[in-house]
Formats: structure tokens, sequence, C-alpha cells
């Protein structure tokens, strides 16, 4: 090895030359698992979702814990313009707001968020996801539901968790909010996208290096945020099959990312305009687009026998340079391997 022959021509005793090889040899091993992390990815999908109530605090303290490189926050506002961390303009599929405000529903029988003060979302205790039709557990094996007391809360105070442990514990995790329905916040007089990105600003975050990647379905809301509102973050592009599948250049514009559904990519066999999914992974890259598709789910294998075999799959064969999923621990301990 040139470390060691190198080592050899110095004039040192045979414990320094020791002690040197085996700094070297972590030097070397921490720059390994620094490229690996660079290349791969792993985003804890509404925290440690797969474990506990999506968007609480307790999971993304286990998330932090399982060593994840970005946890997602989803991010809605309230009627007092908070951004709140939650995945849908609704509140009745997470939490108890039907039972704590019987009467505080839109005509459609659904209860915005928006129609709500922060304090009064506040109250509200957060249970795993239902069916608004059944009532029943999308996933009945996680979380039991109605169990133990969970809350919601503001984006702030997230980043504020996230940012201390990286203090305490000396690790650099990442945050990767998403803009929820930009049109529809527009549509209630509120500019979400303004107010998210003052909130990044505030707390250190405003370019591609600060550890935060900000994502939106809504095309013309990133381009709004990149060139209008002049932000220098790093920008993902989420889409939905069949959208965007010729867009990709159009992307390179602007966005930084890509993050189209996994579901679509697992069956690569399957074409549009002629191409493979494969092929449009091969093209992103081209572009200098990441590709982070979203979700991996234990209980969504499609047609693989084992996680370990859809990770696999995604990340050896498809060549994705991260993932969003539910089971964050799961897929760091594949790429450790």
């Amino acid at each position: 090895m040139s470390y060691l022959y190198s080592i050899n021509n110095f004039a040192l005793t045979n414990a320094a030359k020791l002690n040197l090889v085996f700094c070297l040899i972590l030097l070397t091993s921490s720059a390994m698992a620094q490229n690996l992390t660079q290349h791969h990815i792993v985003i804890a999908h509404r925290g440690a979702s797969g474990y506990l109530p999506e968007h609480t605090m307790e999971s993304k303290s286990r998330a932090y814990a399982m060593g994840a490189d970005y946890i997602e926050q989803d991010l809605v506002l309230t009627k007092d313009d908070v951004p709140v961390v939650m995945h849908d303009i609704y509140l009745d599929e997470v939490t108890d707001v039907a039972q704590v405000y019987p009467n505080r529903s839109r005509e459609d029988g659904r209860y915005y968020i928006i129609d709500f003060t922060l304090q009064e979302v506040l109250r509200l205790s957060v249970n795993e996801r239902i069916s608004v039709e059944t009532q029943q557990p999308e996933y009945p094996k996680r979380f039991p539901h109605g169990k133990s007391l969970f809350r919601l809360h503001t984006f702030e105070k997230e980043i504020e968790l996230i940012q201390g442990l990286n203090q305490s514990s000396g690790k650099q995790i990442g945050i990767y909010p998403e803009i929820k329905n930009p049109a529809f916040h527009r549509k209630q007089g509120k500019d979400i996208s303004k107010i998210v990105l003052d909130i990044l600003k505030k707390y250190g975050y405003q370019n591609k290096s600060d550890r935060c990647i900000l994502q939106c379905f809504d095309a013309a809301e990133l381009q709004r945020i990149r060139f209008e509102l002049k932000s220098e973050l790093f920008l993902t592009q989420l889409m939905e099959f069949p959208d965007g599948i010729s867009d990709l250049e159009g992307y390179a514009h602007y966005a930084d990312a890509i993050g189209p559904p996994i579901s679509q990519l697992i069956f690569s066999s399957y074409k549009i305009q002629g191409k493979t999914y494969s092929d449009l992974i091969r093209e992103a890259h081209n572009l200098k687009l990441k590709v982070h598709p979203y979700t991996l789910r234990i209980e969504e294998l499609k047609a693989f026998p084992n996680f370990d075999a859809l990770l696999e799959f995604c990340f050896e064969t498809l060549n994705i340079d991260g993932a969003f999923t539910d089971f964050p621990d799961k897929a760091i301990d594949y790429l450790r391997k």
C-alpha cells in the first residue's frame, strides 16, 4: 500500500509508524463513508413513520437516532400563518379533530388546518393515519391507533430539535421540507413559499451547502421559488406519473433533483414516450439532476421477496441517488453492508 511505503521512508519508531498507519486507516474509512453518504442518501419520510405516527416529534427523534441523512417535513399553514408539520391540508386523517371540534368541518365534510389557529391545532391528538371513509388505519401493523399521546408541532420547533441534536451529537443531519399545495394556500390569500423561505433564512438555510433540500410538486411554484423569490437552496421537483416525463431538460434549469414515485420506477420495463424509467434516471443524471424517489415501505414490496431486495433494485440496478422511506434504519443497514 502506498501509505506504508511512504511511512517507511521516515525515521519513525515502530510505535509511531503504527499510530500513523492507524490514523490513516481511520481517515480513509471516514472518507469512504462520507462518499457513500454523498452518493446514496436516506431520507426519513415523515420521520421514522414506519414505527411511530407520522410527523410527530417522537417520529423525528427516532429517525435522527437511526442516522438518516435527511428528515422530511411536509408543511401547511394554520389560520394565523404558522407552518405546521403535517402531510395534508386536512386534519381528519391523522388527528381527533372531529371529536374536539365537531362543528368545524367545511361543506365537503373535511376539516382544513387553514381554518384553525395554531393554538387550536396544538390541542389535537395525533394518531396513525386512517382512511376517512372506513375509519381504519392504513397500515394496521404499525403503531396502535389511539394509543399513547402525540401532538402536532410547528416547522420552527422541528428545526430547533434537529439543530439542537446536531449541536449535542456533533452530527450534521439535514432537513427536507416540502411546500404542500401552494395553489390552495394562494386561493386562501396566503403565500406559503415566502413564509417558509423566511423561516429557513432565520435558521441559516439559504444555500445548497446548508443541509436543506426544498421540494414541491408544483413546477410553477418551484420556478417562482428559484427565480422570483431568489432562493439558492437545493431544490427537488417532485413528479407524479406520468407528468413531467418529457420535462427533464426544463426541470434542470431550476431544480437540482427530481422526486419520481417509486412505484413507477419499479416497473422499469414500462415504456412511455419510448423510454423506460431506467432510461429516465440515466437522462436525469446526464442533466446533473439527482434522483430521490418516494416512498419505500415494507408493506409495499411490489414483486420483491423482501425489503433488501427492493433496496438493492433501487440503489444498484436503477442507480438512484437517495430515497424517501418510512423505515430509514432498514435502508441505512442495507447501505452499510
